[in-house]
């Protein structure tokens, strides 16, 4: 099935005589596919798709698959997923509940074994980011459910991962005198393991595993106590579709449960596949083993500092507007889509002198160590569609961030293009007049307290927009 569909995508975009009796192109320009690692595709099967790719005629092979073992960044080896969904429940821990996990104690249940990608990293970096603090209350897999209220031992945790073994493995005797293991080799022990994200009381869920729709519009009720409270007053997603849309308006309605869906918090895996595709085009496959790991570090950076700006904004607008998490990052998603495209079909507007005025954006969206390396290879070596969507998508998520979905929904369509590429002319003003700002003898109270203002809101009042 790997091989089959991966010829399909290979037809679509690899332009030959016999593809072009049999395609019809409805889009009509050259489009750059490339495909990521999922469940059971296994490092052989990478390695085949871009051998074929190559064997297709693909113009540059190696950017086709992400996650190839020697000159990509593999998923589960860095832990791509879970850097980005341990970054929402750090923000949502602090916002929702007023936790600071570097400070105070926390609880946390987890579906997703020791073993798993996203399970296992998430493990791994709770641990290495709270210590002590962090408390896993409880894990369930495939296996069975390790439990305890005094929090799991953090090393037999830790041996697991390592040794890449399920749940049903941890050593009876690392168990606290509260805590308990079941295996599913009994019915009782089945019967825990698939009640175990109901039952344990824990400041935070956080599924990295499990079979979709585990909890929905039937049975959502089970995470709610007696008393009308959740187990926990927190999820945030590391597996997809764990909780259904319905179930989540539902948790969030009757019981104030705080959700960070799963479409925002577990995507640190399609921003690191796209900053390797980019690599792969850029660099040969010597070059980038050669500097994998200043890029590797320099790509988990921004995977990090991306996530905590859409967490922050997620929850600044829920707070603002009194929405549920999970519409907001709807509204969040649809604002950078519509500020992208609109973009996207701006740029086909302009010269190529006028395009390449905006490149300073691709350069900045790039690792430091590829750009440095790299950056004079951008025109002969990466398609320009890849290069506008790179800039336009860019662009759009940097006015997002910085000022909020409001701002970009009360847009005239028309305008926005304009307005984007508006934008980012008078960033550069009030970065000039910030840089000018620093040199003058004021007292730096003052100084600070006007770089902050600039900072803040410098470019939109800039842009002198009197009805929003």
């Amino acid at each position: 099935s790997v091989k089959a569909f991966t010829d399909s995508i290979l037809d679509l975009v690899v332009d030959t005589d016999e593809t072009r009796q049999s395609i019809v192109d409805y889009y009509g320009k050259p489009e750059t596919l490339y495909l990521g690692p999922d469940e059971n595709v296994i490092p052989d099967d990478i390695n085949w798709i871009i051998q074929q790719a190559a064997r297709r005629g693909y113009d540059t092979p190696a950017a086709f698959m992400s996650s190839k073992p020697r000159a990509g960044i593999n998923h589960k080896v860095y832990g791509v997923t879970s850097e980005g969904v341990n970054v929402y429940l750090d923000v949502a821990l602090r916002r929702s509940l007023g936790i600071d996990p570097k400070k105070d104690s926390f609880t946390i249940k987890m579906t997703g074994g020791p073993d798993g990608d996203v399970g296992g990293n998430e493990i791994k970096i709770l641990i290495r980011e709270y210590g002590e603090n962090v408390k896993i209350v409880g894990i369930a897999d495939h296996s069975g459910c390790a439990e305890d209220p005094d929090g799991l031992n953090h090393e037999e945790l830790l041996r697991l991962f390592h040794e890449v073994l399920c749940i049903g493995n941890f050593q009876p005797d690392k168990l606290g005198p509260k805590g308990v293991l079941h295996t599913c080799e009994t019915e009782e022990g089945v019967k825990a393991r698939n009640s175990m994200h109901n039952r344990l009381v824990a400041d935070a869920f956080v599924p990295c595993g499990g079979r979709p729709n585990t909890i929905d519009i039937n049975n959502y009720k089970q995470f709610i106590k007696d008393d009308g409270t959740p187990t926990s007053k927190l999820i945030v997603e590391g597996a997809n579709l764990f909780v259904t849309a319905e179930a989540r308006q539902k948790l969030f309605e009757d019981a104030g449960v705080f959700i960070v869906k799963d479409s925002s918090a577990n995507k640190g895996g399609v921003i690191t596949s796209s900053y390797e595709i980019c690599s792969a085009m850029l660099l040969s496959e010597d070059e980038f083993f050669e500097h994998k790991d200043a890029i590797v570090e320099e790509v988990l950076a921004k995977l990090r500092g991306l996530a905590k700006l859409e967490a922050e904004l997620l929850f600044t607008e829920a707070d603002l507007y009194g929405e549920s998490l999970p519409e907001v990052s709807q509204v969040i998603s649809n604002a950078i889509n519509a500020a992208t495209d609109a973009l996207s079909a701006a740029l086909e507007t302009l010269s190529e002198e006028d395009q390449d005025q905006l490149l300073p954006l691709f350069r900045a969206h790039l690792p430091q160590t590829l750009a440095e390396l790299s950056f004079d290879r951008v025109h002969e070596r990466v398609p320009q569609q890849y290069i506008k969507n790179a800039i336009a998508s860019t662009l759009a998520s940097k006015m997002v961030y910085k000022e909020g979905t409001r701002f970009i929904n009360a847009l005239p369509k028309t305008k926005l293009a304009e307005t984007a590429l508006r934008y980012i002319q008078k960033e550069k003003e009030v970065i000039q007049l910030m840089e000018s700002l620093e040199k003058t003898s004021m007292s730096e109270d003052e100084k600070k307290k006007i770089l902050e203002l600039l900072d803040a809101g410098g470019a939109r009042t800039a842009l002198n927009i009197p009805d929003i």
